[in-house]
């Protein structure tokens, strides 16, 4: 079990939904001992639907739609919004930001990768990510922020390394956040001071003393200068950079594709971002596409949060090139699948997308804001009724 009891079972997020409580989340959600819910790892991966969470919040707890949970599932669905409309070109800086892309570093400096930069707010978070496998917002808008404003590191090295460890790491909200905060995909880059994080964050996060003890004058000039500022005084003592696989343990039992395993059936694909509990009468395939897994390698934690659905419900476990995969699937009779934004292409004719619960305008929205603006009126009524959202 995770430090954080993200488990990957039914039981699990039975209990997260029954302890969701909307007004103290309102309240509280910017301190990191607030009323945060803990279903983002469960909606990542496809155990929970988004657009049936949306209706169940809004009918069980009455929320108005300009409620701030039902805007933060917003962000997530504009997240998703952007990488629709833009693809991969959103792995790529969308602006200019406050400096030219030459001046950013491609690489993570030691101290910050081992958890000893000397200031607390940034060491207790890495060790955070590493334990838990899991931020809160507060701390990962404070970690995106210190990496590139003030150590000057790429916002993409940045989030790359973030997304490795998280538990919910997923491509659209994690690095367009990171673009948020880099001010590569907003109007001005995100900054924080150490007052910031006395008010939200516990009494060993504080950083008074610190090079984020400063005005916001002097740390806007300290985010357009090319300097890194380096570490700061000595602090807490290194920490080990958990391991990166870029493919299933072997106690995972993944093997390689089979045409003949599957020829003629009635095929539900599960992969990372559909864990759901699949229909009957189906053949359950997991696969992972090897090169997904080799551009964006995953803890070992995480393997086994995915894992674990997937030893539980499928008969096949394939992981191979997406291609070759695919090949072995058109021996199938039926194939389906949910599309969450990260499927291969060539799995992508079998999917149906995974409803977010808000309209999808007809054209792209260049801010949250105007995003907003046109769909939080529009719910959209139906979500996915082929499998209980409460999965597996």
């Amino acid at each position: 079990m995770n430090p954080r009891g993200f488990e990957p079972t039914r039981a699990a997020l039975a209990a997260a939904l029954r302890a969701v409580r909307p007004d103290a989340y309102a309240a509280t959600r910017n301190r990191l001992d607030g009323a945060v819910t803990g279903l983002s790892p469960y909606i990542t991966h496809g155990m929970l639907d988004a657009a049936w969470l949306l209706r169940w919040l809004r009918r069980r707890h009455r929320l108005p739609c300009g409620h701030k949970l039902v805007q933060e599932l917003g962000w997530r669905a504009y997240f998703r919004h952007v990488r629709r409309w833009h693809g991969d070109a959103m792995l790529e800086s969308l602006h200019a930001g406050p400096l030219p892309e030459h001046r950013y570093a491609r690489r993570l400096p030691d101290d910050l990768l081992h958890g000893c930069t000397g200031v607390p707010v940034i060491d207790q978070a890495v060790r955070a990510l590493y334990r838990d496998g899991w931020l809160h917002n507060h701390a990962r808008l404070w970690l995106a922020s210190y990496v590139v404003h003030l150590r000057k590191v790429h916002w993409r090295t940045g989030a790359d390394w973030m997304l490795a460890h998280l538990l919910d790491g997923d491509l659209a909200s994690n690095h367009l956040s990171w673009q948020w905060v880099a001010g590569t995909a907003s109007s001005k880059p995100y900054l924080f001071d150490a007052a910031n994080v006395a008010l939200h964050a516990p009494r060993s996060w504080r950083s008074p003393g610190s090079v984020l003890d400063q005005s916001r004058e002097a740390l806007e000039a300290l985010a357009r200068s090319p300097i890194d500022v380096g570490p700061g005084p000595a602090g807490a003592a290194a920490v080990q950079i958990p391991a990166l696989l870029a493919a299933p343990p072997a106690s995972s039992d993944f093997g390689l594709p089979d045409a003949s395993a599957v020829a003629g059936h009635r095929v539900w694909l599960m992969h990372p971002w559909c864990l759901r509990r699949p229909p009957r009468g189906r053949l359950v395939v997991a696969a992972c596409a090897e090169e997904f897994h080799a551009a964006w390698p995953w803890s070992d934690a995480r393997w086994r949060f995915v894992a674990a659905p997937i030893g539980r419900h499928a008969a096949l476990r394939w992981h191979a090139p997406a291609a070759a995969i695919a090949a072995a699937l058109r021996a199938a009779a039926q194939v389906e699948t949910i599309d969450d934004t990260h499927l291969p292409r060539q799995w992508r004719t079998w999917a149906r997308p995974a409803p977010s619960g808000f309209a999808e305008p007809d054209r792209p929205c260049r801010s949250f804001s105007a995003w907003w603006k046109l769909v939080q009126r529009q719910a959209e009524g139906a979500g996915d009724g082929a499998a209980s959202p409460v999965s597996p």
